[in-house]
């Protein structure tokens, strides 16, 4: 089995300071996709290159403290794809991809953080042409290889992946257009939600991510954010699904599968 873990830190140095080194050495993922580890190399090196015996591979944005994404992993990679030739989204850290090729399979496992437009009108522009720029960018890729695009999307796709479904029609992560996207990568683009193909009705249970306002995490007022997008043959591997919520490593919470691969 390959376990698979995807979580947004909410800083790396944060997360740490907060339990998740024991956490990965008592679960003991083969690969953990991390995103905003808001930090520089300079950060990262002499602490942060391995974390629990999984050693890490990362995509820093430039500006500091912001955004940048990591895969730790139990596995030595045959090559590491960082950024995915954007010129306005690959300095702001947001992709890197492992790939773990041999003479009979392609195979590759990325860490993508979408941009949030909660901030505005301007970021959530941005966040519409990083959509239009990644769509053509995975499907290229699968024609390929395989993959699973571990991340925070902060998409919430249906109506049971947030609480509040009807209060945010017209907010940034969920709107029409971003659902829209969403649907046509599955549909169209022909990839797989996987944790929705092992619990497709789940509405409480499944979400990742709670505001710091209003106690939305003491009353479970939260939003599915966090994904595991994989091609239909990788998909159809995967065999249980866990998200785990004892402890608060971030304002999100880490989602695992087991796929027998």
């Amino acid at each position: 089995m390959f376990k698979l873990t995807s979580l947004n830190l909410n800083g790396i140095r944060s997360a740490t300071t907060k339990g998740l080194e024991a956490w990965l050495a008592k679960t003991r993922p083969d690969c953990i996709c991390v995103q905003e580890v808001k930090a520089q190399a300079d950060d990262v090196k002499g602490r942060f290159e391995e974390l629990a015996d999984l050693k890490g591979y990362f995509h820093f944005a430039e500006k500091k403290g912001y955004s940048g994404v990591g895969i730790y992993t139990r596995h030595e990679p045959s090559e590491v794809v960082v950024g995915y030739g954007s010129a306005d989204f690959d300095a702001e850290g947001r992709y890197v991809e492992l790939r773990f090729d041999t003479a009979s399979t392609k195979r590759s496992i990325i860490s993508c953080y979408f941009p949030s437009g909660s901030s505005g009108e301007e970021r959530q522009q941005a966040k519409f042409r990083f959509l239009d720029e990644l769509y053509p960018h995975l499907t290229q890729l699968k024609s390929e290889r395989e993959f699973i695009l571990c991340g925070d999307v902060n998409i919430a796709h249906q109506e049971i992946d947030l609480k509040n479904w009807k209060g945010n029609r017209k907010n940034s992560g969920f709107l029409p257009e971003e659902r829209a996207w969403m649907t046509k990568l599955l549909n169209e683009a022909g990839m797989v939600d996987v944790y929705r193909q092992l619990q497709p009705t789940a509405t409480d249970e499944a979400y990742t991510w709670w505001s710091n306002r209003g106690q939305a995490y003491a009353k479970n007022v939260g939003w599915r954010l966090d994904y595991h997008l994989a091609t239909p043959a990788l998909a159809a591997c995967a065999r249980s699904e866990s998200i785990y919520k004892d402890e608060r490593f971030s304002d999100h919470a880490p989602i695992t599968i087991e796929y027998a691969i």
